[in-house]
């Protein structure tokens, strides 16, 4: 399959869902003759630039209230600037979990020169990536049972493994920052997020300026669980002093670096 293709199946598949309201992994793969986990991973990138939302099975249309005009050549953009700011926090030999998503995942090809580094993750793609590095960080898998839905491992055993050690930094995505509440989700599986932060010394939230103020009913990380929050220069100077005022170090990328 061609990018070219690859792309002309996803606007497809937004012009679908958008149509029909909810469409499900199974009939979309049937309907492009692709196989599920390839529809996965299409509507996983689709959500990540906020065409679309997935459901358990499927896909829904992104609430009115939330559609924005950004498009995806500038949400990368912002993942990049953010990565870079976050990679910086890492030291050498440093023991960190990189959680599962696009923006933490933006990260690892920026580990390269780091040294002696240990590395936890519940997720293949940053797993895969990590093996790619000529510097070989120790990888360590959490295991547990696979969720299509965060296309990560998740559950008791995962949770178990991750009490075992301890850990300087824990790198974590977000869907919405609520600025009274703490870091939001889609997904309802929130328990080895906050396992995560209970290992870690310093929890680093890193999300693009577009998520702050975004209110989603699943609180996963409350701000006492926060110690730093990395998101690019875009971020609103309300937003700011509110975050700021939660006692959390704030870090805003700057995009045109």
């Amino acid at each position: 399959m061609t990018k070219r293709n690859t792309q002309q199946r996803r606007h497809a598949i937004v012009a679908l869902v958008q149509e029909l309201g909810e469409v499900s992994v199974d009939t979309l793969a049937k309907r492009f003759s692709t196989s599920e986990v390839t529809i996965r991973k299409d509507l996983a990138v689709l959500e990540t630039g906020g065409l679309l939302l997935r459901r358990y099975g499927g896909a829904v249309p992104l609430p009115s209230e939330m559609v924005t005009e950004e498009n995806p050549e500038q949400v990368s953009k912002r993942k990049r600037a953010i990565a870079r700011a976050a990679a910086e926090r890492i030291r050498d030999h440093n023991r960190i979990i990189v959680d599962s998503g696009t923006t933490t995942s933006a990260m690892i090809p920026l580990l390269g020169a780091k040294r002696g580094l240990i590395v936890m993750t519940n997720s293949l793609g940053v797993a895969g990536a990590l093996r790619e590095l000529e510097n070989e960080p120790t990888l360590l898998m959490t295991g547990g049972t696979w969720d299509p839905h965060s296309e990560s491992f998740q559950g008791q055993v995962a949770e178990q493994v991750l009490r075992s050690y301890d850990f300087d930094q824990l790198f974590i995505g977000a869907d919405g920052i609520d600025l009274e509440r703490g870091t939001t989700t889609f997904n309802e599986l929130v328990g080895l997020s906050r396992v995560m932060a209970e290992v870690s010394r310093e929890v680093i939230v890193m999300v693009e300026s577009e998520k702050i103020g975004r209110r989603i009913p699943n609180l996963e990380l409350p701000w006492s669980r926060i110690q730093t929050l990395v998101t690019d220069d875009e971020l609103a100077p309300a937003a700011r002093e509110q975050i700021q005022a939660q006692g959390v170090t704030l870090i805003c990328a700057p995009l045109n670096s």
